[in-house]
């Protein structure tokens, strides 16, 4: 009924399903981000080295967010805040970690940071997607039970409040909403939705639009994903996951009509690059003019 975490035992190693995950999902969103940049006439080697920023920044800034979350609990067991292997990790704060570090690495090799974070927008998606198959191993991101076929299991280890009666809620009549799944599917259709107006619009775009749509988008899902939590870290009686959601989504839609109704950008700026990169290619290697 229930999957072992942990995937493999080497003598004194354990491989947990969690950290296999991580890794196929960086190695898919890595992918995607090459292609991606190199449609948009930037380096797809450059993606290697951000994968590697971003996942540092991503997972310090994750683990922080998880920790403030279930401070109550880490405080008596600091012990296991390194654990990240053992799950809990906040997207939130992986997303503003490596967002924070990707910037400084911009800003440091003179590129186009509102360019190179179009480029991982799709890619971001993608990579939370196989992600989220994670909290299904390690039985996290569950909503309130449910009676359709497609609820899951929770053992007694896992369950929450007001959950926990297993006379109420025994564990093998009693499904949940398996909310790690709605946010895998709507993560991958948010990836092609991005994908798709890159394309489509890409004349009328400005560098940076399409990461704008990122917010939007996972800001209104977690928003509404939230909604079926218990147990969530809240301030002033509201989910602080629903405020940064809400706020996320909000500022991503107003920078999109903001700029684009004051003309703060340059529409299809990545297209007129390559154009010009093209040409002036083509007047390199054209033939010197023959003279008599």
């Amino acid at each position: 009924m229930f999957i072992d975490p942990i995937a493999l035992r080497i003598g004194p190693f354990n491989i947990h399903w969690y950290g296999i995950l991580f890794a196929v999902a960086a190695v898919a969103a890595a992918w995607l981000a090459t292609r991606e940049a190199r449609r948009r006439g930037e380096d797809p080697e450059r993606v290697w080295t951000m994968l590697l920023v971003a996942a540092v920044g991503g997972i310090i800034g994750s683990r922080i967010y998880h920790v403030i979350h279930q401070w109550e609990f880490y405080s008596a067991n600091p012990e296991l805040i390194p654990q990240v292997w053992n799950g809990g990790l906040g997207i939130p704060g992986g997303v503003a970690g490596g967002m924070i570090v990707l910037f400084a690495y911009t800003r440091f090799n003179h590129l186009n940071f509102l360019r190179w974070i179009d480029i991982g927008a799709p890619a971001m998606l993608l990579a939370q997607a196989i992600g989220r198959i994670g909290n299904f191993v390690n039985q996290e991101l569950y909503g309130p039970p449910t009676d359709l076929p497609w609820g899951i299991p929770i053992d007694q280890d896992h369950r929450v409040p007001p959950w926990t009666n297993l006379d109420q809620y025994p564990v093998d009549s009693t499904f949940f909403h398996p909310l790690f799944a709605y946010e895998a599917i709507l993560n991958l259709l948010g990836m092609g939705v991005l994908l798709w107006v890159g394309r489509r619009f890409a004349l009328r775009l400005y560098d940076g639009d399409v990461a704008m749509l990122y917010f939007v988008w996972y800001g209104s899902v977690r928003t509404v994903l939230e909604t079926f939590r218990t147990g969530n870290w809240v301030v002033g009686g509201i989910p602080v996951a629903i405020l940064i959601g809400v706020g996320v989504a909000g500022v991503g839609a107003a920078v999109i009509i903001i700029r684009h109704a004051r003309g703060w950008g340059t529409p299809g700026a990545y297209l007129a690059d390559i154009h010009a990169r093209q040409a002036a290619e083509a007047l390199r290697d054209a033939p010197e003019p023959e003279t008599g």
